[in-house]
């Protein structure tokens, strides 16, 4: 299995399955592309589980490498391999792409080749941020993933689709530049070297490690995103169709907390510690005050949004503890909060399909007309509340624990997020789905399909088996995890 190239396989079994549907969309019917695409997404699914199987949990370095040269004059190579860091981040976006596609087998009735294909293409590229180990290769996946979300967003989404788009686009667009003046002196400083781990032995200056971490930090902080560059997500999420809110979530928020471990800790660690109290300062106000700005919106999917971005708070107030086990719930959260954001869009998403507004004023009593949903609803809001058992508890309670060991007051802080997470949690689920019917519509809505439960019972599972057993998904990280803060540990001052 190893002398296969698993992860190029990984990346363009999903781009080459989407672009086949678009050439092949207007010549054939809806019913075929959707088809085409559950078979495009479920084969990419398929290709990423060798990697995990044949996966080396000793191990610390970079495993499944391939090399090749790619743009010669530059010394860009094509260079991919993952590590325990990366390693789960592959099956867990092919596995969101094959729900997001069943998600959106009937809502979408127009353009459904392109729907379609966007989010197969938008797979590989993102899988491949999560391979490269060429810096520029990076850099080009990094920024592609913009066009195909900018096409769903501004194609699908809402009545501010546009608006929402062009914000998304430019602010991820904008805090990217950076990065590539970044990279580029990086190439000088290395000798005429793109490779990313070439990067780790470079000795820098302070100055130079100072400059270096502000450039990579727009870039991350804006795609996380972190306070106080966060205002483009609530818009894009209001405004992203049920599918594009859950791959956005699930997998496009966590490039830029990758872009931190792969990139600032390893290459400026020095600076990395100097300005931690800054990142860690950012992180404990969008813990808090994020959490509560979620408490007084009216709009599930905008509370959700603001959710998702207090929960990525604690991503980067575990990678700024330097500690391993600050740094595994750091992962532990990134991979649960696929989970849990994930299926919190998608029960919206339910709702939407069938009552045509995302105002918590307009429901109540929905458990009456729709208990099986809502038992599902109710499961993944405990997770997103954090209750113990499910995924959404795990990194959480590790980021506080590494936290109290650091400081205790910094742990109590971030431990607010446990309160404010269930009481905005809680208020929406009392409102919506308990007490009498509010209305008519509320009434005669309609139990969930047998696709609906499908697609909630595979991130109920995801969601119960990350809570229950853990050590399924962290055994892989630790060697990698390891190594990783040895080497941040040790000065790379000139």
């Amino acid at each position: 299995m190893q002398s296969l190239p698993l992860l190029s396989l990984s990346i363009w079994t999903p781009i080459a399955f989407g672009i086949l549907i678009l050439l092949l969309g207007r010549a054939s019917n809806a019913a075929a592309m959707r088809w085409l695409a559950l078979l495009g997404a479920v084969v990419s699914l398929l290709v990423t589980l060798p990697l995990v199987g044949d996966f080396q949990t000793s191990q610390a370095g970079m495993q499944f490498v391939e090399q090749g040269a790619w743009i010669q004059p530059f010394n860009i190579r094509y260079d991919l391999g993952i590590d325990g860091i990366s390693l789960w981040f592959l099956p867990l976006t092919a596995f969101i792409t094959v729900l997001t596609v069943i998600a959106g087998w009937k809502v979408i009735t127009e353009r459904v080749s392109l729907y379609m294909a966007s989010f197969l293409i938008l797979s590989g590229l993102m899988v491949g941020v999560f391979c490269a180990l060429d810096g520029m290769l990076f850099y080009m996946f990094f920024e592609a993933t913009l066009i195909p979300m900018y096409l769903i967003i501004g194609i699908w989404g809402g009545q501010r689709r546009v608006y929402a788009a062009f914000k998304f686009f430019l602010y991820t667009l904008l805090g990217s530049l950076l990065m590539l003046v970044a990279l580029i002196y990086l190439y000088f400083q290395s000798g005429g070297s793109f490779n990313i781990l070439d990067w780790y032995a470079v000795p820098l200056s302070r100055a130079s490690q100072i400059l270096l971490f502000i450039a990579f930090f727009f870039a991350f902080a804006v795609k996380i995103p972190m306070w106080p560059v966060h205002t483009w997500l609530p818009d894009a999420h209001v405004e992203a169709p049920t599918g594009g809110s859950i791959v956005l979530a699930a997998i496009m928020l966590k490039l830029g907390a990758y872009g931190f471990v792969r990139f600032v800790l390893p290459i400026v660690p020095d600076a990395s510690h100097e300005l931690a109290p800054v990142i860690i300062t950012l992180s404990i106000i969008a813990v808090i005050y994020i959490g509560l700005v979620a408490m007084v919106q009216t709009d599930m999917k905008k509370l959700v949004a603001y959710s998702s971005i207090a929960h990525m708070g604690f991503v980067t107030l575990g990678l700024f503890l330097f500690s391993d086990l600050g740094m595994q719930g750091s992962l532990v959260q990134m991979i649960s909060h696929g989970f849990v954001s994930g299926a919190m869009f998608m029960s919206i998403g339910v709702l939407y399909d069938r009552m045509h507004t995302r105002n918590i004023a307009d429901y109540g009593g929905v458990t009456t007309a729709m208990p099986r949903f809502a038992a599902f609803a109710v499961l993944f809001a405990m997770a997103n509340a954090g209750l113990p058992g499910t995924s959404g508890f795990v990194g959480e309670w590790m980021v506080i624990l590494a936290a109290v060991k650091s400081n205790f007051w910094l742990g109590l802080s971030a431990a607010t997020t446990l309160v404010l997470a269930a009481g905005y949690t809680l208020w929406m689920v009392k409102r919506v789905f308990f007490g009498p019917v509010r209305n008519d519509h509320v009434a005669a809505l309609t139990d969930i399909s047998a696709r609906e439960f499908l697609v909630l019972t595979l991130f109920a599972v995801s969601v119960l088996w990350f809570g229950l057993y853990p050590k399924f998904f962290t055994d892989p990280m630790q060697a990698s995890v390891s190594h990783l803060l040895q080497h941040v540990a040790a000065s790379k001052l000139q």
